[in-house]
């Protein structure tokens, strides 16, 4: 059975820098993407970074450009979220999520494996 397990988060101020973490427990694929999304409350969830399993492909929303780094270390089964200069409109529930392919649309429908979520409060 896979299963994820998001950590890190919690409650900062404007402008510091927080990092998550999702280990996971390996993916019935040869190759496959893992994806950070996050979700405000009466918003959708949104996806906001990407990476693939060989640590390439990187994808950014928008959003995050700039501020958020994706990273992954397959020896340790654990993909890593830094966010830096966070800003209360980065508040959310974080989940880590994978699929069996890439690509750049990062549709939450598209994605199989999910974490529960660990949440990030940003006060201004």
């Amino acid at each position: 059975v896979q299963a994820q397990v998001e950590s890190g988060g919690g409650s900062v101020q404007a402008g510091e820098s927080v990092r998550l973490t999702c280990k996971d427990s390996g993916y019935p694929y040869n190759s496959y993407c893992m994806a950070w999304f996050r979700q405000a409350p009466g918003k959708e969830r949104e996806g906001v970074a990407q990476i693939n399993h060989l640590g390439e492909k990187i994808y950014y929303s928008d959003s995050v450009k700039g501020r958020f780094t994706i990273s992954l270390d397959n020896a340790k089964h654990t993909l890593y979220l830094q966010m830096n200069n966070l800003n209360p409109e980065d508040t959310g529930m974080y989940y880590c999520a994978a699929r069996g392919y890439c690509s750049t649309n990062l549709r939450e429908v598209d994605f199989t494996y999910w974490g529960r979520g660990t949440q990030v409060t940003v006060s201004s």
